[in-house]
């Protein structure tokens, strides 16, 4: 199993991809320690499941010291928590703008913060972050999702030339269009799939939390161990450019 003996920390690990990425990284023998924003039943009845929001760096803290107390040092960290909420320009608020910022980008720094000297007695470790399509492109009425996970996306290379020297790998998967509770409304639409489906290299429309789950395992695999600093793409060819078909 390729991961054995790992202790992993999956943040978002009750939504929709942090719960195949948990049961994935169950399958190939990591100890699971869940974490989410509330209460909720777990994917796997072995992991450790705890309550932290973090977009407080208080509670990241103290996530990482309670794993670290009941499981060890952690091993394996993956940034699966996020917040999406299309909200148009002229509209959007301080809370709306704090929110996206805090949640996807402040609080997965001060949590990689935390777990890093746990992984440095461990003599090295893994972190990927869960980047989006929309670290990489603009889209209209979603500003500050944007700029967190654009800036997200520069933080995982910046962290993976700090953290390299100490045998952490920092990278991130870019998902694309990802059938979750949170994109709902969109896949749910009929004329929004259809569209989609015109734009990407596949054909195809939503994907499956599954193929997300597959990435961040690489990731954290020895497979990975020379890899850092790289934004995987599991988009369909999304960032590739756009399917001809979108002009027909």
């Amino acid at each position: 199993m390729r991961l054995e003996g790992k202790r992993a920390l999956i943040t978002g690990g009750l939504g929709g991809i942090g719960r195949k990425v948990a049961e994935r990284f169950a399958a190939e023998g990591a100890e699971l320690a869940l974490a989410d924003a509330a209460s909720g039943e777990s994917p796997v009845a072995e992991a450790r499941c705890y309550v932290a929001d973090l977009s407080r760096v208080s509670e990241c803290r103290r996530l990482a010291a309670e794993v670290e107390a009941d499981l060890g040092p952690i091993d394996l960290l993956v940034n699966c928590v996020g917040v999406f909420e299309q909200m148009p320009f002229d509209e959007t608020t301080e809370e709306n703008w704090d929110r996206n910022l805090d949640i996807n980008l402040k609080g997965v720094f001060f949590l990689i913060q935390s777990v890093v000297p746990q992984m440095r007695k461990q003599g090295g470790g893994r972190v990927v972050n869960t980047t989006s399509i929309a670290a990489s492109q603009g889209f209209a009425n979603a500003e500050a999702y944007c700029a967190a996970k654009g800036g997200l996306l520069n933080l995982t290379r910046a962290l993976a030339m700090q953290l390299a020297p100490d045998r952490i790998n920092v990278n991130s998967v870019a998902p694309g269009f990802i059938r979750t509770q949170m994109t709902e409304h969109q896949w749910t639409n009929d004329a929004f799939n259809a569209g989609l489906a015109r734009m990407l290299a596949t054909r195809t429309g939503y994907m499956e939390p599954d193929n997300i789950a597959a990435a961040a395992l690489f990731l954290c695999s020895d497979d990975a161990a020379h890899i850092h600093g790289v934004n995987l793409g599991v988009d369909d060819g999304w960032l590739a450019g756009i399917a001809g078909a979108a002009f027909s």
